[in-house]
């Protein structure tokens, strides 16, 4: 005779391993590093555009300005991946 459903073998319940390792913990350094490299890279693209033609080192980088911006934000970007 078949068995019924409620005769078939129940699946445990998943329980996770103890944790014994403490959580990591972001160094000190790495937000307000993030922040700096955030904000000055947005206002450095800010100022390029504003007044790129008044400022001299702005004016011998031409587009590298652009980069130079958004390398600011990538840097920014890739800390915040290791903000716990």
């Amino acid at each position: 005779m078949p068995k019924s459903r409620n005769d078939r073998k129940k699946k445990a319940v998943y329980t996770p391993p103890p944790s014994a390792a403490k959580p990591k913990v972001s160094p000190r350094w790495l937000v307000p590093t993030m922040l700096g490299f955030g904000i000055l890279g947005i206002l450095w693209i800010a100022v390029y555009y504003i007044a790129g033609t008044m400022v001299p080192v702005m004016q011998d980088l031409g587009n590298w300005n652009l980069a130079i911006g958004f390398g600011g934000i990538i840097i920014c970007v890739i800390l915040s991946t290791r903000w716990h």
